[in-house]
């Protein structure tokens, strides 16, 4: 359950992502801005799209390595009506993935990625942030095996299990506290479709189901607290929540040029409006604190569109890529807390990959995902001031080996 709110809370915070979703996982995804549906076409078209593996098959291993850093978000405001002048901490990560494409059988083929699709960490020292969100982590795992089929030359069908795992912690502090912990595992599908109209023209169209996470763990109350989790201990037992990691569609299309250059435009929708509210269920009664730690808190997110652009040039034995993206957050103003401080952004990448031989390449790519100031004039939560200098930086390094 824990994670389940640190997880709506702190994911914009910290990825690139609108709301908690993570889209790059992948060498080529990172240096593309995620525009990389299409043209995927190495080991990673195993998470990005499994009808590829049917059509430009490749029997591949690719193992990456992210550095996620994240900034400090600044909050110049009130907080029912007193004056805040505060930062958030700053974070950093390291986050691992992996991609494998199955020999062919026939005209099917198998494909696994173990990636990470959405996640978060948000720390707050100072009141009033910290009577929200001391602590926000949020662990998001996927384990996606897919198979393809290749109906023909032209046109390619796959499909997936998504098996995700997630774990987190959340910790609020002020007069009375909380500290949370949970962890599960939960499922959905994912689907793909690939046309090939021309040999330089490929049309795709993948969706992701939403997958709810549903966090079972245990919480502990405390009323009054005393800044160290040892006052009046109000509850300790059993706890449990749910929140969404939502459905998407992708829509793409990719054209090679004779020059061997390659642009694809995607057009995504993500479903947020599946999250209307964020709601602690406790296997007792938490008596006092039953309006601040139990009452559904609403959140009417929205859906999103997010417009990504990328281009692939080789040349010689490299591959030099880069993306630019415009990513919509689905946080509305009216439920915006300092859990989640999200707000649109503007995606910029690049990145290259060397091609040793025919079996080995190895490659780098970095991506920086700049969050818009955000003003809130006077919302739910009695917020009113400015969100600003949310920034996200990635850098991936990458090896590819090819049977």
């Amino acid at each position: 359950m824990t994670k389940i709110a640190l997880i709506s809370l702190t994911a914009s915070a910290v990825l690139f992502g609108g709301g908690y979703k993570i889209p790059e996982n992948s060498l080529n995804a990172m240096a593309l801005s995620a525009a990389y549906v299409a043209h995927a076409h190495g080991a990673d078209a195993a998470y990005y799209n499994p009808a590829n593996m049917a059509l430009s098959h490749v029997h591949a291993l690719e193992i990456d390595m992210t550095y996620i850093g994240l900034s400090g978000i600044d909050f110049v405001g009130k907080v029912a009506q007193s004056s805040a002048d505060i930062s958030s901490e700053t974070e950093s990560f390291l986050v691992p993935t992996l991609h494998y494409v199955s020999p062919m059988i026939g005209d099917v083929v198998f494909g696994l990625s173990i990636v990470v699709p959405g996640g978060l960490s948000k720390r707050w020292k100072d009141q009033p942030a910290r009577g929200y969100a001391k602590e926000f982590t949020l662990q998001v795992v996927e384990v996606n095996p897919t198979v393809a089929y290749r109906i023909n030359d032209t046109l390619g069908v796959g499909v997936g299990v998504r098996l995700v795992h997630s774990s987190g912690i959340v910790q609020s502090q002020s007069l009375a506290s909380r500290d949370l912990e949970g962890e599960s595992w939960d499922f959905g599908y994912n689907l793909a479709l690939t046309y090939k109209p021309l040999p330089s023209l490929s049309l795709a169209a993948t969706y992701r189901s939403n997958v709810d996470l549903t966090e079972v763990g245990e919480a502990k109350l405390y009323f009054p607290d005393n800044s160290d989790y040892s006052g009046n201990k109000l509850y300790d037992g059993d706890a449990e929540v749910s929140v969404p990691l939502p459905a998407s569609l992708s829509l793409a299309a990719a054209y090679t040029f004779e020059n061997r250059t390659t642009v694809e435009l995607v057009y995504e929708r993500s479903f947020w409006s599946a999250y209307e509210e964020l709601d602690f269920d406790y296997e007792a009664s938490i008596g006092a604190l039953t309006s601040s730690f139990d009452d559904p808190i609403t959140k009417d997110w929205s859906d999103t569109n997010t417009i990504r652009l990328g281009v692939t040039q080789p040349y010689e034995q490299w591959v030099v890529m880069a993306g630019v993206a415009y990513d919509e957050t689905p946080v509305p103003e009216k439920s915006l807390n300092f859990e989640l401080p999200d707000s649109d952004a503007w995606i910029a990448s690049m990145g290259a990959r060397y091609v040793y031989d025919a079996h080995w390449s190895v490659g780098a790519a970095a991506l920086a995902d700049i969050k818009q100031e955000r003003n809130i004039k006077d919302n739910e939560i009695g917020i009113a001031g400015d969100f600003k200098n949310a920034r996200a930086y990635l850098v991936t390094l990458g090896v590819e080996y090819r049977f």
